[in-house]
């Protein structure tokens, strides 16, 4: 299903929204200043090419680290370009994924590509420190962060 969603997808638009954040993503890298925007239209253009399978997660569930110096200073970084996206072309993407979702989901047999426009008006909002990763991938992810919490919570080590 997910191959024939992605395939589907792709023809009727998914390439060219791929290109767009893609050529976005190299005008970003021009600039110092703009490269965590470049990371994050690189993210953009992996979901817009194929969203079927792929979810979105946090950086720092996917590498583990916990609070320090650098994690501190690049959150703070990513989230101070995280407002200047979102108050210039994020609120605008959103609310055009926003809108393309619940028109695909006026019909049954489109409301898959509904769901994944939800999903890309969410990246589109606030991309900088996500990631697009399997579905599988953002799972055990997760799990594996819930293990440490509830270890954490009940000071019992947890086995990696």
């Amino acid at each position: 299903m997910r191959f024939f969603g992605n395939v589907i997808w792709f023809v009727f638009g998914g390439w060219y929204l791929a290109l767009l954040w893609l050529a976005g993503a190299g005008l970003a890298a021009l600039t110092i200043i703009g490269l965590p925007i470049s990371r994050a239209a690189l993210e953009m253009a992996k979901m817009s090419a194929f969203p079927f399978g792929k979810d979105i997660v946090h950086v720092r569930e996917l590498d583990g680290k916990g609070l320090n110096a650098v994690t501190a200073l690049t959150g703070t970084v990513g989230f101070i370009v995280n407002i200047i996206w979102a108050c210039t072309f994020g609120f605008a993407l959103f609310i055009a994924h926003l809108f393309a979702g619940i028109l695909s989901c006026i019909f049954i047999v489109t409301i898959p590509f509904g769901l994944q426009s939800f999903k890309l008006a969410g990246l589109s909002f606030w991309p900088v420190g996500r990631r697009v990763v399997s579905v599988e991938l953002a799972r055990a992810a997760r799990e594996h962060n819930a293990k440490i919490k509830l270890g954490k919570m009940h000071r019992v080590p947890v086995s990696s």
